[in-house]
């Protein structure tokens, strides 16, 4: 696999997938997402996978595309391929079974801060910082503004699509991009209390919500309450549930079975 993303995995199902260009930045160079759709298909493919943890190396999360390959090759076709490329690879992260959680340590911008906004939960160090920038070159962030709408409230994330502007971490918190902001020294921590409770929880019953809760957001209110149905329909029929339900009664704890 190529070491542009680092793919690490451990005994209880979390994967790791560490963005691994510190000296570009981790930009969302070809390679970058050659290599990021051949991880986040890994995962796809492991059935006992749990819990993703997206994370760069170096000193920034992700700055975007990388805006030199991009100038070297002026020709439509090829960006309409690039953005198809990066647009596969956000859908793929929509369509784990699994959560997907960004580690954001740096600067995340444009398709960055896509990035951030694609994944299902995010948190971030107290100086990250977040802006759609393509702006300021010319480049409206037309790709990076579907997850940052369906994120941010309109306004607010219009103000950084026209303005280009950086936000902090807090803000960018304040507005739903990200879940929590701590200091550098707890981010592992405050990442690891995520992935215990999701642990904690059924694969089949977070696979089954995780679909539910994207599919839904694109439905009129009566067509996402029959899906809904259905969904929670299915998944009572699951031992899962089943085992969960009768240990309520029961007065004790679950036992899954994993």
């Amino acid at each position: 696999m190529n070491d542009a993303v680092l793919y690490e995995r451990d005994a209880r199902g979390v994967v790791t997938l560490t963005m691994n260009r510190p000296a570009n930045f981790n930009a969302l160079s070809e390679e970058m997402l050659e290599a990021l759709q051949a991880a986040i298909d890994r995962v796809a493919a492991d059935d006992t996978a749990r819990v993703v943890l997206l994370a760069g190396a170096g000193k920034a999360f992700c700055p975007g595309h990388n805006l030199k390959e991009m100038v070297e090759k002026p020709s439509l076709a090829y960006y309409q391929q690039l953005f198809a490329q990066c647009s596969k690879v956000m859908l793929s992260i929509l369509k784990l079974p699994v959560p997907v959680i960004a580690r954001v340590h740096g600067i995340a911008t444009a398709a960055g801060c896509q990035l951030v906004a694609q994944c299902d939960l995010a948190v971030a160090v107290t100086e990250a910082r977040f802006a759609v920038s393509g702006v300021n070159y010319g480049l409206f962030c037309g790709t990076p503004s579907v997850p940052l709408l369906r994120n941010v409230a309109p306004k607010q994330a219009f103000e950084m699509l026209v303005t280009g502007d950086f936000i902090s971490a807090q803000q960018a918190m304040e507005r739903g991009l990200v879940n929590r902001v701590v200091a550098a020294d707890q981010l592992d921590a405050e990442v690891g209390k995520l992935v215990t409770s999701i642990l904690e929880k059924p694969r089949t019953a977070i696979a089954l919500g995780k679909e539910l809760f994207y599919r839904q957001r694109e439905m009129g209110i009566e067509a996402a309450y029959q899906l809904a149905n259905q969904t929670m329909a299915v998944n009572m029929m699951d031992s899962c549930a089943q085992e969960g339900f009768t240990a309520f009664t029961e007065k004790r704890k679950p036992s899954w079975k994993p």
